[in-house]
């Protein structure tokens, strides 16, 4: 028989110690932290004029109601916190259009948004129907910069994809120690949670890849963070956990998935990831943020010369050569905006990139496919290496435009993203501008300036929290 032993395994021990005990010191993790806020409710917001993304959201069972359930921002819906928090992070992730962070795994460490405010509302509501005071955001915001570190540094030493996994694991994980802790689960449930989430394993990443993508993978991040605020639940009935969930010969995580490669935190957990986190100025994959930029750059020098081009040369990362380098037909927007084929030959036509310029209206001009078609992307090695550089982690792409006439335009390289932290003050307006645009689509303007000074207030960590979601109804 198999011996049993006492020992749980340090993930789980390290990451249960940090959620529940570690004090968030850091003035600029907190600064962030309200950024990403932002950056998320405004992509959510923008997503929900999308009928696709609009036709899964509401309750499981249509036309049923939880008395005094939590909010969906945008939205009349009054949940429970399981199905909200699918709400909050499919509308949120639908447009990849929130942050993102590139490591040996990548991944949008602000998907674990649509648990916690799901939770904290939830346990707020809870809370004044017993007579006691709701959280205050400055717990939400805790709760974001944790849920960031916990998913930031698993990604930083491992990596899923690499055995066929989707990061949305790492989501599920950090969002269930964050949601057991928000709703008052102990060190040893938040413990138990975090078993439970490794033994569930992780989706594969089939629907983000070749001609099998769609539209799952913009959902899926809300389907992790339900499935967490699932677990954390049943961790608070004191339901038992598996503390070798990760290490347990033969039937562990890291013997089934991980080809014995133990699952690892790569640094102490702080506030590093949300400090360093990447803001996404355009709505594409990160990994061709900065070809778009560089596109825009070269927009004025090739518009008058379509008929004119021979070829268009990309240079990227190896990462980016893997996730979104397509040849052929891209059936649907979750296809195209996972191609920086398709990003960049838009932006090389109109000198912008948005949301709508992945519908079929867009792609449907020639003048994109035929650029796709005179487009070579190739690995540059310099970038591969500083994009795993941890005094870099650069997102570097070049690109430059030939004629059939010998001339060329010059080459353009862009290192660092707009979204890049070596770029925050550059970006500060920029990101602002984005999330007073995508609520907009949505809002009267009346109600945009009140939620943008909601969002923007320094007082924002000490107001309640179902009186900022109340903020948010239609």
């Amino acid at each position: 028989m198999e011996e049993h032993t006492e020992i749980i395994d340090e993930v789980l021990t390290d990451i249960a110690a940090y959620v529940t005990e570690r004090t968030i010191s850091s003035p600029e993790a907190y600064r962030m932290a309200q950024w990403v806020l932002a950056d998320t409710l405004g992509a959510g917001i923008l997503a929900l004029n999308d009928r696709q993304c609009r036709k899964l959201l509401g309750p499981l069972i249509p036309g049923t109601a939880v008395a005094g359930g939590c909010r969906v921002p945008g939205l009349a819906f009054e949940l429970d916190p399981v199905q909200a928090a699918f709400n909050i992070g499919c509308m949120n992730r639908w447009l990849d259009y929130n942050d993102t962070w590139l490591a040996r795994e990548w991944g949008h460490p602000s998907d674990n948004i649509g648990a916690i405010l799901a939770v904290a509302d939830w346990k707020s509501r809870q809370n004044i129907r017993d007579g006691k005071p709701p959280l205050p955001m400055r717990e939400v915001l805790t709760a974001i910069i944790k849920a960031h570190e916990i998913q930031g540094v698993l990604s930083l030493g491992n990596s899923l994809n690499r055995v066929g996994l989707d990061h949305v694991l790492f989501v599920k994980v950090a969002s269930t120690a964050v949601a057991t802790h928000l709703l008052g689960g102990t060190y040893d449930q938040v413990v138990n949670a975090l078993s439970q989430a490794w033994l569930d394993n992780g989706s594969l990443r089939t629907y983000r890849h070749g001609a099998d993508t769609g539209s799952r993978k913009s959902w899926a991040a809300g389907d992790a963070t339900s499935r967490a605020v699932r677990l954390a639940l049943l961790a608070l009935t004191h339901e038992m956990g598996y503390p070798r969930a990760l290490s347990a010969p033969d039937w562990g995580f890291n013997a089934v998935v991980m080809r014995d490669q133990a699952i690892h935190l790569a640094q102490p957990l702080d506030s590093y990831v949300i400090e360093h986190v990447l803001f996404k100025l355009f709505p594409a994959e990160f990994h061709g943020q900065t070809a778009v930029e560089a596109a825009l750059e070269l927009h004025p020098a090739v518009t008058a010369r379509w008929d004119d081009i021979d070829r268009v040369v990309v240079r990227t990362q190896e990462s980016a050569m893997r996730i979104i380098n397509k040849r052929g037909p891209l059936k649907n927007p979750a296809d195209r905006d996972h191609c920086i084929q398709y990003m960049t030959a838009v932006a090389l036509i109109h000198g912008d990139l948005s949301a709508e310029h992945y519908d079929e209206a867009t792609a449907a001009d020639g003048r994109i496919e035929a650029l796709r078609e005179k487009m070579t992307v190739e690995e540059d090695p310099q970038f591969s290496r500083d994009y795993l550089d941890p005094a870099k982690r650069s997102v570097g792409n070049t690109l430059q435009v030939y004629f059939r006439d010998g001339s060329k335009t010059p080459q353009v390289t862009v290192e660092y993203p707009l979204g890049h932290h070596r770029r925050r003050q550059e970006a500060e307006r920029h990101i602002w501008h984005k999330c007073e645009t995508n609520l907009s689509s949505w809002f009267v303007p009346a109600k945009v300036d009140e939620l943008l000074s909601l969002l923007r207030r320094d007082t924002l960590d000490s107001v309640p929290v179902p009186e900022f979601l109340d903020a948010w109804r239609p």
